[in-house]
């Protein structure tokens, strides 16, 4: 039994006892969950540089057949693409001067309520929370994936300012755009182009967090549609985007094509590499 077992078992206030039963039981629950998505995660790693499933049974010392329910069964490693344990989803609030009170734009709010789904889908508890109208949001917090550009938040264009490939321009009186250093190529959204188009450009990074104890994920379009189909992109294809950058900081440009009516997206591609930082530091 452990020692921390054995303090809540001691605890004779009822109330107290209910508080610290539940909240012990959150955190065992996650950590279970973990260790059954690390140790799937082995295992397919493993049979990935070639060994047979009998062959990792043998040297784990376990049965063949525990060794195929562990490969099949349990959170899939992609999950911690968007963190371990719990995330929040961040999404920005907007003034609305008619209503006179905050509010969250519809694809904002579609953004993060398709993120909520996908990271409950891969074993996460999640929660929600929002960037203030004022641009503050606290970034030094564990498991943040926040949906916002540099525009509507000091926080974030500063966040955004580490990323050593990709960077958002804003010339004085012209429309936001995305640039890759790498090869000079400035990438604008086609609503901001003549003739316009139903095209945008969404960021996709994994970038430090200000304190530098962890990393939050970030997401922004150049407008509401690009997060969207960044999310779409993560929907679809989060295995491929995982088996290559991992749990390394990273960021990446999408191209998407959306309905004009509703915003939806259509399509969504990588319109570049996904630059890991750690080797553009080192080029």
């Amino acid at each position: 039994m452990s020692d921390e077992l054995q303090r809540i078992m001691a605890i004779d206030d009822p109330y107290l006892l209910l508080r610290e039963v539940t909240t012990r039981l959150a955190a065992a629950q996650q950590e279970v969950t973990e260790l059954a998505r690390l140790r799937r995660r082995v295992v397919q790693d493993l049979h990935a540089q070639g060994m047979s499933y009998a062959q990792i049974a043998e040297k784990a010392g376990l049965s063949r057949g525990r060794i195929h329910q562990i490969r099949h069964t349990g959170p899939a490693p992609e999950g911690a693409f968007l963190g371990t344990g719990a995330v929040t989803v961040v999404t920005p609030l907007r003034w609305d001067g008619t209503k006179k009170r905050p509010v969250v734009a519809m694809a904002d709010m579609n953004s993060g309520k398709r993120l909520e789904e996908l990271a409950k889908s891969y074993g996460l508890d999640v929660s929600s929370g929002h960037v203030q109208v004022s641009g503050e949001v606290d970034l030094n917090r564990d498991g943040l994936v926040v949906v916002c550009g540099p525009g509507m938040s000091e926080a974030m264009r500063d966040l955004y300012a580490q990323d050593p490939v990709l960077a958002w321009e804003h010339p004085e009186g012209e429309p936001w755009a995305l640039v890759d250093r790498r090869t000079g190529t400035a990438y604008h959204a086609g609503a901001d182009l003549e003739p316009s188009r139903p095209h945008d450009v969404g960021y996709l990074g994994r970038l430090s967090r200000p304190d530098g104890n962890g990393s939050v994920l970030a997401i922004a379009g150049i407008h509401t549609a690009g997060s969207l189909g960044v999310v779409h992109l993560l929907a679809s294809d989060l295995s491929t985007l995982w088996g290559q950058v991992g749990e390394r900081h990273f960021s990446t440009l999408v191209s998407v094509e959306y309905d004009p009516e509703t915003e939806e997206p259509q399509s969504a591609e990588l319109l570049c590499p996904l630059y890991l930082h750690d080797e553009e530091a080192t080029a």
